[in-house]
């Protein structure tokens, strides 16, 4: 009976840690994606892509467009580093 109790408990939590996973990685990926084109034309990609997917990951938005239109994601736009510089590319 408890091997039971133990199999249920198990599939059940299985099931419920799925379910929360998706949307994580659905968020990963749609950040990956206009964090893709925002830094297209960035001098240092990999920093960019970097700093994009925090901010994205913070902000749940990215900027249309390779440069600027910061507008458009007030969260993204006023992050800022240690240093008072805009954080997010």
């Amino acid at each position: 009976m408890k091997k039971l109790l133990f199999a249920t408990l198990l599939v059940f939590a299985l099931l419920l840690s799925s379910s929360f996973l998706e949307p994580i990685m659905a968020q990963s990926l749609y950040c990956a994606k206009k964090c893709e084109g925002r830094c297209a034309r960035a001098g240092v990609k990999d920093r960019c892509m970097k700093y994009c997917g925090i901010c994205c990951a913070e902000c749940k938005c990215v900027p249309s467009g390779t440069y600027g239109n910061k507008h458009e994601c007030p969260c993204y736009r006023d992050k800022v580093s240690s240093k008072g510089k805009p954080k997010c590319p």
